[in-house]
């Protein structure tokens, strides 16, 4: 929703900083190679119809990976309305995995891009919906015997909606990409306190407490509390907060993969290391030198902000090995 929802959840993190048709079934999928290139599809999740892009690289019974992109208002192609340009981060990413023989789904979250059919009221959504699509779209997949397997791939935010989508899914595997690794509560408490005032992080904490707690926020000093704190949104936070990813990470039940950049501001190493520490089994991956957005950049915060818009830069090459390598060893 590029309305009050979206801006609110990417403010959120950020303040602080088709399918082809399926073949008859009289078609055995493994005959012959699926047709290579880009298709167009939907799915109906809670009577909302999302929108997405399927890859299909020319191979028999391909590996697919769902790919599901981080707050806010950003699309399936990981590019944002509130950046100045695109970056095409998770288009980059599939078509590269493509290139290795993997098709994906990615697709636009409700209320984003082509998925932002009206939506009814502000104060009915809940973070369990974005739970449900997910799981519809990867029910989707799993069912279609042209592909030998399924892999989640949650990017920021989306690494929580996969990890809790994967078990029902299920999925083969799940990749979780900068991913925060503490409830959001404490998350935007971290990044509040960053960027604001002792005096106006405190506030912020007391009302963070109190939404969790599905109580009414005492008073917080404007912006913050238009932004965060509007009345609509806090059934949504609520539901949001509720959430620790460490104890979602524990209960995943597939393979897992951790993935972090060195020079990551927005989620950090130890986002990375507390997601492990919750499912011992999981395999973290750091790449030096690769920030939020999945590229190459400098370290410090307003160095790298014009990779976030610069659509020239390519995706880091050790994220790709590291998903390919992934898929591969985990497909049946």
């Amino acid at each position: 929703m590029e309305g009050p929802v979206s801006i609110t959840r990417s403010m959120t993190m950020s303040i602080v900083f088709a399918l082809a048709c399926a073949p008859p079934a009289s078609l055995a999928p493994d005959v012959r190679p699926l047709e290579a290139g880009s298709f167009a599809d939907s799915v109906l999740s809670a009577n909302v119809t999302l929108h997405g892009t399927l890859l299909v690289p020319a191979a028999s019974r391909p590996p697919v990976v769902l790919i599901i992109a981080g707050s806010g208002p950003t699309d399936r192609d990981g590019n944002s309305p509130i950046l100045p340009g695109k970056n095409n981060s998770l288009r980059y990413t599939v078509e590269a995995l493509a290139e290795r023989g993997i098709a994906s789904l990615r697709y636009d979250k409700r209320g984003i891009g082509q998925s932002s059919t009206p939506l009814g009221n502000e104060s009915d959504l809940r973070f369990d919906h974005f739970i449900d699509d997910a799981v519809a779209w990867g029910q989707k997949l799993r069912s279609d015997r042209r592909f030998s397997s399924v892999t989640v791939i949650g990017h920021s935010e989306g690494s929580l909606i996969a990890m809790l989508a994967a078990p029902r899914i299920p999925a083969a595997g799940v990749v979780s990409i900068a991913g925060t690794g503490f409830p959001a509560s404490e998350v935007i408490l971290r990044q509040i306190r960053a960027q604001f005032t002792p005096d106006q992080a405190a506030q912020v904490e007391a009302a963070l407490q109190s939404v969790a707690r599905g109580e009414a926020p005492g008073e917080v000093p404007p912006p913050l509390g238009a932004m965060l704190f509007r009345p609509s949104i806090l059934p949504y936070l609520a539901s949001w907060f509720r959430y620790d990813p460490r104890v979602v990470a524990g209960a995943v039940g597939a393979p897992l993969l951790v993935v972090q950049g060195t020079h990551d501001v927005q989620t950090l190493e130890e986002d990375a290391r507390a997601i492990v520490a919750g499912n011992p089994g999981a395999t973290l991956k750091l790449i030096p030198g690769m920030n939020h957005v999945l590229k190459q950049s400098p370290a410090g915060r307003l160095e790298q902000t014009a990779v976030y818009s610069d659509s020239t830069i390519a995706i880091d090459p050790t994220l790709v090995e590291a998903i390919s390598s992934f898929v591969s060893k985990n497909r049946p």
